[in-house]
């Protein structure tokens, strides 16, 4: 299925910041009923399953509480229903976390990472041999996306400055795909799977200049939830948690135990089992919680988020407003700030990763 996941072509800033203020007061109570929303994405069809197999029910029982999934068709529109305070928790790219609902003043955490990008995100070329060969030509993309990140990356780990060495094209991820292989001009483009597999393999001529397996966990997946509902409601993250990690580890384990997991995120995906295969392929799960903490309280995380934070600030994705990459404050899982410190507006919780790899859930 060609999806909408994380493509971002414009974020307006002042909406975000309505809609962050309308719910600020709205948010700091206790409650017993709560709503995910996630988009079709490899990463995130877990989620579903969970739903279908009676197993986030289960955990949610064990805490008393209600957990209602739901798959959204428009992925900038689950988050702001999230930023609007009608969705609990909702699935994003990492980047996204932080140039959305952080940047429009919604104190938000990243209580589950669900995996990262390893090959899905692409940088590839009909005519260039190398990154270096980029320089001054046209690049097609979803500008403000993760493959503008992905493209900044390859660009700076092969000696050049980053993007403004290049000339990026807005392009739909819809129409990416099309137009790479109809339209002869369009010699370079970044994209991600499906779309990344379907150019690939329609265009012999062809070849991956650089892929996100090259910047190992820069390009991850989470859920985000808004920071005071989960201080309110810690149910809440040990239900989700508890129910993901049990799916997760019928996935991991193979067999006859993986079978009705992997059927049912192919048929979400619309995919076939093959297909299914090459995504996850691309993709690091992580398939324990004690991975997840692991990677979560890395110092090296950090070095990420601080490369997310330059990245996003350069492209004008704190909004203007936003004069120093330090506007917004980032705290890490060991209490770290990068930014500041009067303004964490993005947080990395490792508590519900820990809780279950103590086996506290």
């Amino acid at each position: 299925m060609k999806c909408s996941f994380r493509a971002i072509a414009q974020f307006v800033l002042f909406s975000t910041a309505v809609l962050a203020a309308s719910v600020t007061s709205a948010a700091a109570e206790a409650k017993t009923s709560f709503k995910v929303g996630y988009t079709i994405y490899v990463g995130f069809m877990p989620m579903g399953y969970m739903k279908e197999s009676g197993i986030l029910k289960k955990w949610a029982d064990k805490y008393g509480i209600e957990i209602e999934v739901m798959p959204v068709n428009d992925y900038v529109g689950s988050i702001n229903q999230f930023i609007a305070g009608e969705l609990d928790a909702v699935g994003v790219a990492g980047m996204d976390a932080l140039t959305m609902p952080a940047a429009g003043g919604v104190d938000t955490s990243i209580f589950l990472i669900t995996d990262y990008s390893n090959g899905n995100d692409v940088l590839m070329s009909k005519s260039a041999t190398s990154v270096a060969d980029l320089k001054d030509k046209e690049v097609y993309l979803v500008e403000y996306s993760v493959s503008h990140y992905l493209l900044n990356r390859a660009l700076v780990l092969n000696g050049m400055s980053g993007v403004g060495e290049v000339k990026t094209v807005n392009i739909s991820d819809a129409d990416i795909a099309a137009a790479y292989l109809a339209n002869p001009d369009i010699q370079n483009a970044a994209a991600w799977k499906p779309m990344s597999a379907d150019m690939l393999a329609g265009s012999s001529e062809s070849k991956v200049l650089f892929d996100s397996a090259q910047i190992p966990g820069e390009i991850m997946d989470v859920f985000i939830g808004n920071t005071q509902v989960l201080k309110d409601n810690p149910a809440f993250g040990k239900a989700l948690t508890g129910a993901w990690y049990e799916t997760l580890a019928a996935l991991k384990a193979g067999g006859d135990e993986a079978k009705p997991v992997n059927d049912y995120m192919a048929s979400a995906l619309g995919t076939d089992e093959a297909g299914l295969k090459t995504q996850i392929d691309t993709t690091f799960f992580f398939y324990t919680p004690a991975e997840a903490n692991v990677f979560l309280t890395d110092a090296k995380t950090g070095t990420i988020m601080d490369d997310i934070r330059k990245f996003s600030f350069d492209r004008g994705l704190f909004g203007q407003g936003a004069t120093s990459v330090d506007a917004i404050g980032i705290e890490l899982a060991d209490g770290t700030v990068l930014g500041d410190p009067a303004n964490i507006k993005l947080r990395i919780d490792a508590s519900y990763a820990k809780l279950g790899a103590d086996g506290g859930l």
